[in-house]
């Protein structure tokens, strides 16, 4: 039986690419650039790469880049565009929980929750944050955004149901305190037209937690900050208003 979130992303890919959040590209790859010094000699690995919007535009710069997702219906986008405009990414179908590219990339991005932390459990997440760390050469680091536990907490969990989210989407939401989960009814129509009442799990962390299970997973440093769409910056100090939070972590 698949997942809600591999049900969520098969024949999805045109769609996906119209959602709002695909408008911070362009500054959220000015910012990972920024991250490496526009050393164009990095080797990139994009988790969860989706549709490739990361890649395709690290290529279009000139970077190096390998994107892996488990859905094949994303991937195939991602290779008809990089076909159409004439780059060079490899795009792979793999499972963030279970891929081995052990020491080869300087830098691993993982952004709008592409992996992590849709998994139904915490030992899923857990292994998608070790296989980044595997992939990465010593002294290498990893960008990832991520869900921010602090805004549902500060804004009452009522507060937070009753909102439902900012796409007007979802339904049914109940966040559970004991798990930081969050369970919701999701409503979509997909490439074809098919309409689709998906049950949605996803985990919320705090920065302590995030702190820990990166320190877990072999990377010596990490830093937190606030999130705010195409506009990542190393001056936003996350808040209880930054519906999520971007990680920068070095093995």
């Amino acid at each position: 039986m698949k997942q809600w979130y591999e049900e969520l992303f098969q024949d999805f890919a045109d769609k996906y690419d119209r959602e709002s959040f695909t408008a911070g590209t362009i500054g959220e790859v000015d910012f990972i650039e920024r991250e490496i010094n526009f050393n164009k000699e990095v080797l990139i690995l994009d988790i969860g790469c989706g549709t490739g919007r990361h890649s395709l535009e690290l290529a279009r710069r000139g970077y190096r880049v390998t994107g892996i997702d488990l859905s094949a219906s994303m991937i195939e986008k991602a290779k008809a565009l990089t076909l159409k405009e004439g780059l060079k990414i490899d795009f792979h179908v793999l499972d963030a929980r279970n891929f081995n590219f052990r020491e080869s990339f300087d830098l691993a991005i993982m952004l709008c929750e592409g992996a992590f932390p849709l998994m139904e459990s915490d030992e899923m997440n857990f292994s998608i944050l070790q296989n980044a760390c595997n992939s990465l050469k010593p002294g290498g680091k990893q960008i990832f955004t991520t869900l921010n536990g602090l805004f549902p907490l500060f804004h009452s969990v009522k507060e937070f149901m009753e909102k439902g989210g900012d796409q007007g989407q979802l339904s049914a939401i109940t966040f559970d305190l004991m798990t930081f989960r969050d369970h919701s009814v999701y409503e979509l129509e997909d490439d074809h037209g098919n309409k689709k009442s998906l049950k949605c799990n996803e985990r919320y962390y705090v920065p302590s937690e995030i702190s820990w299970l990166l320190k877990s997973a072999g990377f010596k440093k990490s830093e937190i900050f606030g999130c705010k769409l195409g506009a990542f910056s190393r001056k936003d100090v996350l808040t209880t208003e930054d519906f999520e939070m971007l990680i920068i972590a070095e093995k």
